[in-house]
């Protein structure tokens, strides 16, 4: 299996919990230190016993290489997989190697299970009950965290070394500990995912300003450059598409360029091509469109492809008539015959309608002379 979450939701501490529940063997290594090498030898090690668990964390760090160095053994049972990333696994987990584990998604922890998660540490550790303390505030600590679990419970331990036996927590005292100037949010708590989402529809609603201010946020967060320019190259097709297709283009170049680069140069990029499509014309048609045709085949199931413009590259293919009556394009004036290319059930079915732009006014007009020879529209 796959556990696909942000930082500090408990990836790591699931994978302790089923392996001591099953009471099985339990092997881990992180991507970040371990190779080839290291994964042959956990294997080597795991014959040995019966049910054992590997467990690999940041495992999209992992190389084509040493993914495949796991394939084997897993086909075989030799370990089970279990996976830790806070990547898209669909991006960076070699497909042989996904198609062999079920991904599980963990959602970031609201603020409260976090508040719930300190309070059971003040009463249940070990150390810290028997240091009396009251937690009088928690916004800061919370927003500090930023869901993460793991950093909130070093936050909590760094606060309550500095404080001392009996203290008093509040936001001020944990602002000045951390030493971070951050804006506190709301009480609803901002997370992770409700900054991109700020980014994105910023971009969308074409106001460079706030789209720099939220990449900024994201940016002294800490965020993953990957996770912020795959965001921005799926953009440029889905809110701009046709209306500037350049934007595609840029935002592809800026995410192989900040892969290379990483922080901090990569920021100039980013805040290039976000400030760009957000200045970029929008248009949804394209999305619109791939959405109508989805949805008409899952109303209308395979419908068959029309004989005219089947392949026939064999001879009984061509006695079945596939291909016949096919009009090639190329030899008909402005390279355009009005020959029907949706199956029979969807003719003169229209999926993509051009978006209100200059550039996709010119597509409009372009199409609408052929849909009028083709279909009298």
């Amino acid at each position: 299996m796959i556990l696909w979450g942000p930082p500090g939701t408990g990836k790591t501490s699931i994978a302790g919990i089923i392996a001591n529940t099953l009471k099985a063997p339990f092997y881990t290594l992180s991507a970040i230190s371990s190779g080839v090498k290291e994964v042959r030898e956990a294997i080597a090690a795991a014959k040995e016993q019966k049910g054992a668990i590997l467990f690999i964390d940041e495992i999209h760090r992992f190389n084509k290489g040493q993914q495949d160095a796991l394939l084997g053994a897993v086909e075989k049972g030799i370990v089970t997989l279990i996976g830790a990333t806070t990547e898209n696994p669909s991006f960076e987990v070699n497909s042989a190697l996904l198609s062999r584990c079920q991904v599980y998604i963990l959602k970031p922890l609201d603020e409260a299970d976090l508040i719930r998660l300190l309070h059971y540490a003040l009463k249940e550790d070990e150390i810290l009950k028997g240091k009396k303390i009251e937690l009088k505030e928690t916004e800061a600590l919370i927003n500090i965290s930023g869901g993460d679990a793991r950093k909130l419970l070093n936050l909590l331990e760094l606060v309550v070394n500095v404080l001392g036996d009996g203290a008093v927590i509040t936001d001020d005292q944990v602002m000045e500990i951390a030493q971070q100037r951050i804006a506190l949010y709301d009480k609803g708590g901002e997370q992770h995912y409700d900054i991109i989402s700020a980014f994105i529809k910023s971009i969308r609603g074409s106001d460079p300003n706030a789209a720099v201010y939220w990449l900024a946020r994201m940016i002294e967060g800490g965020e993953d450059v990957k996770f912020i320019a795959r965001r921005l190259l799926i953009l440029a097709s889905e809110d701009i598409g046709n209306a500037n297709p350049n934007a595609l283009l840029l935002a592809n170049a800026a995410f192989e360029a900040v892969n290379k680069i990483g922080y901090p140069e990569s920021n100039l990029i980013l805040s290039q091509c976000a400030t760009y499509l957000a200045s970029s014309p929008k248009s949804n048609s394209s999305t619109v469109a791939i959405a109508a045709a989805q949805a008409a085949v899952s109303a209308h199931g395979d419908l068959p492809v029309p004989l005219h413009i089947r392949n026939a590259p064999t001879r009984l293919m061509k006695d079945l008539n596939y291909g016949k009556g096919y009009e090639y394009s190329h030899s008909f004036e402005n390279n355009f015959s009005p020959q029907e290319y949706l199956p029979e059930a969807l003719s003169g079915k229209k999926f993509y309608d051009p978006g209100k732009n200059a550039r996709e006014e010119e597509l409009r007009k372009f199409l609408r002379e052929r849909w009028k020879e083709k279909y009298g529209y």
